[in-house]
């Protein structure tokens, strides 16, 4: 007989209810945990994984352009970009920058300048976009980070252009240089213009011609992870390269015009009269730009800053200096134009005094010239001549005419911040100083003297200008432009000034003649530099006094402190028949024109008209095959 099992339904009803009960609470605590999950996800983190995942669904990076180069005459680069590894950092991917940064010194030098060059550029500009940390990253360095860059959210190597300028001293004061973007440019720039570009010109022409050397910024479209590096790229603008310039400046010419005024601080200048190109521009002494690219060091700067010889002034531009006896064959056209006659004779007798006075203005020469004409007072540089001359005319004459011929005004060459120079007046005094105007001023004023203050590039132009009979013209550094890599340049062309009138074009001639005899004559104050020209030189020498001399003492150099000797000046163009360079020599504290001034013009004019000087091992060849 078959046994009958009898459920225990109370039994398994009660089992069945416990294990409800544990899967029931094994579900709420997951629905718990994933509940909890989802607030700190949702709540406590919402903002970190919204910009994670903003930058996931999209990234605009800007790719800065190349900037173009610039080139002399012939040529040669003076401006360049060569490759370099930057230290790159995007903030907002960056939870902790300060320790972050305290992690990447440990593996890269960070220097005083990279900190406070990387903390500026943090609080001028979003969180967003690229910041450079450091530049110049060595092999060594680059591959140190490399192996370690997982640990560095937002933190990439990247390979960039950057500015060199590989002839250094010798042509900053015409390329000038380039910078960082500090703050004060990014209050007067475009900064949509500047997306993705670390620097901007300075000075010179990098600065002039900011808008044609940087070019345009492109951009990537890209696709980021979590940790803010690229997955892919979506789309790309590519960046347009800025224009390459091309200078009139000769760079040959430049470096040899700076060798020529040797130790002496001053300026040498020299155009093209019929153009206004400029052939050479120099400043001396001079400094190296490479170390302002990327931020100089404060230790070097304060050096630059306090050196005596005051390096980072461009004389050639901003430097003004009394014109002294520069300014006589200007002051001999402005007789000639008021009636004066060429032939009207001064008795020159080491001294001028005027009517009623006592005060003596003396000549440079003691004992006096003698009778002068207007030809002798130019060749001898006769100041006694001059000073009768601007006596009779006036200080309203000597104003008006000496303007006219672009003294006392900004020459408009193609550089940033040129100063004006002055040609005093009556009103200006008045205005400037509050007092009225003395006939002893304007005796001064017939020499150069006085308040008369003129920039080398000034004299350079007037002297050109003369060359020119009375065709002014804008003295222009940059000759042509052209697109990157581009052999079609588009020349710029002269840009005429208002040109100067004089009744009588005939007045030329005779002012011609006389810086003629300057050089060639057998009383010109120049005649030892134009021994052996091959061509025809007119000129004029200078000598500005740095202090003045009491009455009745004597200028002895020998006493005096080299810092408180004369200005040497002289001014020149050559060929007379068909002027192709006009000059400008300044030699702070270098004594009389004619001894330290005129003979660096004479080598300047040489090199560019005749050639280059052999070296020397073949002039001493020379010398024995001769023998």
């Amino acid at each position: 007989m078959a046994k009958i099992r009898i459920k225990d339904y109370l039994r398994e009803t009660t089992l069945i209810q416990s294990r409800l009960v544990v899967a029931s609470i094994i579900v709420v605590l997951l629905l718990s945990s994933l509940l909890v999950r989802l607030y700190y996800l949702q709540v406590e983190q919402h903002s970190h994984y919204a910009t994670l995942s903003r930058e996931n669904r999209l990234s605009f990076v800007a790719i800065p352009p190349a900037r173009g180069h610039i080139y002399d005459r012939n040529g040669i680069v003076v401006a360049e970009n060569l490759p370099t590894y930057t230290l790159e950092v995007i903030p907002d991917n960056v939870t902790d920058m300060e320790e972050a940064v305290d992690r990447v010194a440990r593996l890269i030098e960070l220097t005083d300048v990279d900190m406070i060059r990387f903390q500026e550029a943090l609080k001028a500009r979003p969180g967003f976009e690229i910041r450079t940390l450091k530049s110049g990253l060595t092999d060594e360095e680059v591959a140190r980070f490399a192996v370690n860059q997982h640990l560095f959210n937002g933190f990439q190597i990247n390979a960039r252009l950057q500015r060199h300028y590989p002839h250094g001293e010798e042509m900053v004061h015409v390329v000038g240089y380039v910078g960082r973007i500090s703050e004060d440019d990014l209050s007067q720039i475009d900064k949509n213009a500047y997306r993705g570009m670390d620097y901007i010109g300075k000075l010179g022409i990098e600065a002039y011609y900011e808008r044609t050397l940087m070019g345009q910024a492109g951009y990537e479209q890209v696709e980021t992870n979590a940790h803010g590096r690229v997955v892919r790229t979506l789309n790309r603008v590519s960046p347009v390269a800025g224009k390459d310039l091309h200078l009139n400046v000769d760079l040959n010419l430049q470096q040899a015009a700076r060798e020529y005024l040797g130790e002496f601080q001053g300026s040498v200048i020299a155009v093209e009269p019929k153009t206004g190109a400029v052939l050479a521009f120099v400043s001396n002494p001079a400094y190296n730009p490479n170390p302002f690219v990327n931020g100089i060091d404060t230790e070097s700067y304060k050096l630059l800053r306090e050196d005596v010889g005051r390096p980072l002034l461009n004389r050639a531009l901003h430097g003004r200096y009394a014109p002294g006896s520069t300014v006589k064959p200007i002051m001999a056209l402005a007789g000639l134009e008021h009636q004066r006659s060429p032939g009207h004779k001064v008795f020159g007798r080491g001294w001028f005094s005027l009517p009623g006075s006592r005060h003596r203005y003396r000549c440079w020469k003691k004992e006096g010239h003698g009778w002068m004409n207007m030809h002798d007072a130019i060749v001898q540089s006769c100041d006694v001549y001059f000073y009768t001359l601007a006596n009779g005319l006036g200080i309203s004459r000597l104003h008006e005419f000496l303007t006219r011929f672009g003294l006392g005004k900004q020459t408009g060459i193609d550089l940033v911040g040129e100063p004006s120079g002055l040609v005093p007046s009556e009103g200006w005094k008045r205005e400037a100083r509050g007092e009225p105007w003395w006939p002893g001023e304007t005796v001064i004023a017939g020499i150069g003297q006085g308040y008369t203050l003129v920039t080398p590039l000034q004299l350079a132009m007037v002297t050109a200008t003369i060359a020119n009979r009375g065709e002014r013209n804008k003295p222009q550094i940059v000759q042509a432009v052209s697109d990157s890599g581009s052999d079609t340049k588009q020349f710029l062309g002269k840009q005429n000034l208002e040109q100067v009138s004089i009744r009588n074009q005939g007045f030329y001639k005779l002012i011609d003649k006389a810086m003629v005899d300057v050089m060639h004559g057998k009383r010109g104050t120049a005649r030892r530099s134009g021994l052996g020209a091959e061509y025809q030189i007119a000129g004029k020498t200078g000598t500005a006094q740095v202090i003045g001399i009491k009455q009745g003492a004597t200028y002895n150099e020998k006493n005096i402190a080299k810092r408180f000797r004369d200005h040497a000046l002289f001014v020149a163009y050559a060929p007379v028949d068909d002027p192709k360079i006009a000059v400008a020599v300044i030699a702070e504290n270098g004594g009389g024109g004619s001894r330290t001034a005129a003979p660096i013009a004479r080598k300047v004019m040489d090199y560019y008209l005749i050639g280059p000087p052999p070296p020397e091992e073949e002039v001493e060849d020379t010398k024995k095959d001769a023998a």
